[in-house]
């Protein structure tokens, strides 16, 4: 499993473990069932904090992504993926409403947004 860090993105580094693994579940690259990293094995990993570590499990058992079982360890839960998609694309339409709302105040149109959204795109691609 990969999981790229930033210490200088500003986002604690547990959410951004949570966000990676969000993420490759969603994509697939994370199957149901699959048993992630133990909490020390990935602090390991990562050089962070076990705390760390566990904080970021938590949140995603929490959110239904993963399942821990005692004395065996964490494996992501099978889930409606479609439906977590989903949750996500709505996220991203709350997301792009306010965008637009801000846009519309500066004067900005949609011309003027796609070359920023392309910007934010490559420089995404390029971190990771």
């Amino acid at each position: 499993m990969h999981i790229l860090l930033s210490s200088s993105s500003g986002q604690p580094i547990y959410q951004q473990i949570v966000q990676e693994i969000q993420g490759q579940i969603l994509k697939g690259s994370l199957a149901p069932g699959q048993q992630l990293p133990s909490l020390r094995q990935l602090a390991r990993d990562l050089k962070v904090s076990i705390i760390t570590t566990k904080r970021a499990y938590e949140e995603l058992e929490e959110a239904g992504f993963v399942q821990s079982i005692p004395g065996k360890g964490t494996f992501v839960a099978r889930l409606n993926v479609d439906f977590l998609q989903e949750q996500e694309r709505l996220k991203l339409d709350h997301y792009l409403q306010e965008a637009t709302r801000s846009a519309r105040k500066l004067g900005l149109n949609a011309k003027d947004l796609y070359p920023i959204l392309q910007s934010l795109f490559e420089e995404e691609e390029s971190s990771s």
